[in-house]
């Protein structure tokens, strides 16, 4: 086996990246529906809606299928081996590296999305806001912007372990985490073994904040937007959805 690396980030770097859809792809992840969702929240907000910016897009299996419902999409991603992944899988739009916080594009869209709890790596209310108003901030007047929360202080399971053995034609790749609660944050740390032509393990480690669903809402509202939390939003993974419509 080869030797083992550790990466304490929010971004994922190339080990991650590369392993990261057969992974979601084996714990039956299903993107298509949590897209459907998204396009449904938007839809019903604003019908006309055409250009939709994922945030945190990770490697754009999300993107790719909002595209099919979108005539123009764009990701935005802080790591820039994912956005490498997710911008061969968009030949029609743009995927740019940037950090949810403070990223400007210098257009706006009809829709704004930040799915999978990737916004809980705002590390306080403080970040949470910054991020919020840097999304609303690309939203035309009546645009969408939808969040898939992290979990909250309520809902989150501190020392929760999880394992998974996924395999393709060349590949077997087994991850094993733990998450445990730090104060208002989530440390969470997981460990991969990957056997592809020899054997490798590599861990990684990220803190994930766990707000409140009053934090969001009031995210929202300090961004100039409404504010809503749909808590039977459909294809999404149990936590609702928050949206807030750009005044």
């Amino acid at each position: 086996m080869t030797g083992h690396h550790t990466v304490t980030s929010a971004a994922y770097d190339a080990d991650v990246a590369e392993i990261y859809d057969l992974l979601y792809a084996g714990r039956g992840k299903d993107f298509a529906a949590e897209a459907d969702a998204v396009a449904r929240v938007v839809r019903e907000r604003r019908p006309q809606a055409r250009s939709v910016l994922d945030v945190a897009c990770g490697t754009g299996e999300h993107l790719r299928r909002l595209a099919a419902v979108f005539p123009e999409v764009a990701g935005l991603e802080l790591s820039p081996a994912m956005c490498a992944v997710a911008q061969a899988k968009l030949p029609s739009g743009a995927v740019h590296v940037g950090d949810m916080r403070s990223f400007a594009l210098g257009r706006e869209f009809d829709a704004v999305c930040i799915l999978t709890g990737t916004i809980g790596y705002a590390g306080d209310v403080d970040e949470l806001s910054a991020t919020v108003r840097t999304m609303a901030a690309h939203l035309v007047p009546g645009g969408v912007l939808v969040i898939d929360p992290w979990w909250s202080p309520d809902t989150f399971l501190d020392g929760h372990v999880a394992h998974d053995v996924v395999h393709d034609d060349t590949r077997t790749v087994v991850r094993v985490s733990h998450s445990a609660r730090q104060g208002p944050a989530a440390r969470h740390e997981a460990h991969y073994v990957v056997a592809d032509g020899g054997i490798r393990h590599f861990s990684h480690v990220q803190m994930l904040t766990l707000f409140t669903r009053e934090d969001y809402l009031d995210a929202l509202r300090s961004a100039g937007c409404t504010a809503e939390h749909l808590t039977d939003a459909g294809g999404l993974p149990g936590r609702g959805l928050f949206a807030g419509v750009r005044r």
